[in-house]
């Protein structure tokens, strides 16, 4: 389609994520503010809301709020609100009025001359934020180079929370090393493949020198590299009070009390403080919180994020071990009693027809839906990477696989990726009349299948 002309000041919402601004644009109530509350709720920086300045620097297109509007958001059902604003390089516009496509093609707007990738984009489903940051880092300009990986430097105080970020990293699809000799920190940058790499150096590395360190990630930069510095930080109270529960020493107070230490670190990793990109004081963050905070910050690019598996299964040969949630659909009608379906499976049009003709089917499967949806933000909110959702029916051919193919259909519409599995489908048709009891009027092929 022909790029569109827009006028410098534009009537949309802006929030960015590591510097890289994403346009929502949509007439009122498409969801634009909605959808950036849930953003900033999630770490994203606010750069303007209801209008957009659009100013172009080079190759690049600046994205800022006018003055009247600076620092400030709207919420429906509270008003306005206080909410720092920062410019930043535009990458991406959703196009939240339009409906998305499965598979959407390439498209751009022209903005002030230059070519935006443009997506259509849904704004209420449960996985939108997650959507958002994923469609940033794969469809959003300014990504990062192809051979050239993201680097991720984590250091901090002692006992502010660097092993859980870097576990967080890690189930993110960072590789993660931690307590890396300063020496060998150029020949691992040289050596790594271009996944993201996520460091943890801090002051019990050997030969740790702070502002060596910050010369190093200043001269990455110059260099072109993708270098991020994480700042752990945490009231001196809190870190007293986990060394003592976790009996464990200071690095830099091994003979002394652990408030000299921490006092010491502090003066210590002042120049990586003032350095760092982003600063998390840990007190009041639970191991949970921390986690979600570094998985909605640094996680959008690379995380596989949670990975929802649907099996369909027969109660005949057990529950799945790895079931997180079960439905039973027993209830529904049986298409083993129908001779001409028997053969067939869940998969086959004929037998998904004669399930879904069922009176309780649809309004079961759109509660299901619905309950799945409200819980997927929930998982991901917790850390949870794996989540298998299991639908049951006796022989596991037929009414479980019907079911589970139509609900994975409507979290894949929803943007949410899905894994389908069929258990126990390759049950053969006797074996699956065995599991299921032969019918009662046909007493003599009840007693053959009851002596197999």
């Amino acid at each position: 389609m022909a790029p569109a002309t827009i006028p410098e000041t534009i009537h949309a919402t802006a929030v960015a994520l590591a510097g890289r601004a994403m346009l929502l644009l949509g007439p009122p109530g498409s969801g634009k503010s909605d959808l950036a509350l849930r953003l900033v709720a999630a770490g994203w920086t606010l750069v303007a809301d209801d209008r957009v300045v659009l100013a172009r620097e080079g190759d690049a297109l600046l994205a800022s709020a006018p003055p009247r509007l600076a620092g400030l958001m709207e919420v429906r059902g509270l008003g306005i609100v206080a909410e720092p604003t920062r410019p930043a390089s535009v990458a991406l516009a959703l196009d939240l009025a339009r409906r998305p496509e499965r598979f959407p093609d390439a498209e751009t707007l022209d903005l002030a001359g230059v070519a935006v990738p443009l997506l259509a984009f849904d704004p209420f489903g449960p996985s939108a934020v997650e959507r958002a940051a994923r469609a940033l880092a794969t469809r959003g300009l300014g990504g990062s180079k192809a051979g050239v990986q993201p680097i991720l430097i984590v250091t901090g105080l002692s006992g502010a929370g660097k092993s859980t970020v870097l576990k967080a990293l890690e189930d993110a699809g960072h590789e993660v090393v931690d307590n890396l000799p300063l020496a060998l920190l150029d020949g691992l940058i040289a050596s790594a493949a271009p996944r993201p790499i996520a460091l943890g150096l801090d002051s019990r590395t050997r030969a740790f020198d702070a502002r060596a360190l910050a010369a190093r990630v200043a001269a990455l930069r110059d260099a072109g590299r993708d270098v991020r510095l994480l700042y752990l930080d945490c009231a001196e109270d809190v870190l007293i009070r986990r060394f003592s529960e976790t009996r464990r020493r200071h690095p830099l107070a091994l003979d002394r009390p652990a408030r000299d230490g921490i006092a010491a670190e502090r003066d210590l990793l002042e120049t990586l403080k003032r350095q760092a990109d982003m600063v998390i004081d840990s007190s009041e963050l639970s191991v949970t919180d921390l986690r979600a905070r570094i998985a909605a910050r640094f996680g959008g690019g690379f995380s596989p994020g949670l990975t929802v598996t649907i099996m369909s299964f027969g109660f005949a040969a057990g529950l799945p071990r790895e079931a997180d949630l079960v439905f039973d659909m027993r209830f529904l009608a049986n298409p083993h009693w129908d001779m001409a379906l028997r053969p067939l499976t869940g998969e086959d049009q004929a037998v998904a027809d004669h399930v879904a003709a069922d009176p309780l089917y649809a309004g079961t499967l759109d509660r299901i839906d619905d309950l799945v949806r409200s819980l997927l933000p929930g998982y991901v909110r917790e850390g949870k990477a794996y989540l298998t959702i299991a639908i049951g029916c006796t022989g596991g051919r037929h009414r479980s696989v019907a079911v589970a193919r139509a609900l994975a259909a409507r979290l894949e519409a929803a943007g949410q990726a899905v894994a389908l599995v069929h258990r126990d489908i390759a049950k053969q048709a006797g074996d699956a009349a065995v599991v299921a009891g032969a019918p009662l009027t046909d007493s003599g092929k009840a007693g053959e299948a009851s002596s197999q």
